[in-house]
């Protein structure tokens, strides 16, 4: 069997690239969703999209890009909402989201996702209190 290190990494190295895969029609990149998302849920100004992606981005620096490559697609405004455009191009990115998240899960009892989730919250705390 192998340790639990090899399989987080090897299911982090397929969700990458699944996931660009479900970007990859809007020409995307992970950031760039999670950009996109963050701004449909609220964040306008460069410093609130970069404190809500600092926990999925350490080390990459500000998301400026990336709001800026979504402002050039006619996404987003200078005021830092959501244009029409923007709202279906989020709309329909989400669906591609929606539909890579359920195939990663797929046959996986609601149960068992939750049982999962909770053992790896229990081996990160363990390595934080370490």
């Amino acid at each position: 069997m192998k340790p639990l290190g090899w399989w987080l990494r090897h299911l982090h190295e397929l969700l990458e690239s699944s996931m660009t895969q479900a970007l990859d029609a809007e020409s995307l990149t992970r950031r760039h969703w999670q950009v996109l998302n963050t701004i449909a849920l609220g964040a306008r100004t460069p410093e609130q999209v970069d404190t809500a992606m600092a926990p999925f981005v350490a080390g990459e620096g500000s998301m400026v890009p990336k709001v800026a490559d979504l402002r050039a697609r006619g996404w987003v405004t200078e005021d830092g909402s959501l244009t029409a455009d923007g709202r279906e191009a989020h709309a329909r990115v989400e669906e591609h989201i929606k539909a890579f998240r359920a195939e990663a899960i797929e046959g996986i009892s609601e149960d068992d996702y939750r049982t999962t989730l909770r053992t790896l919250e229990r081996c990160a705390a363990n390595l934080e209190a370490a």
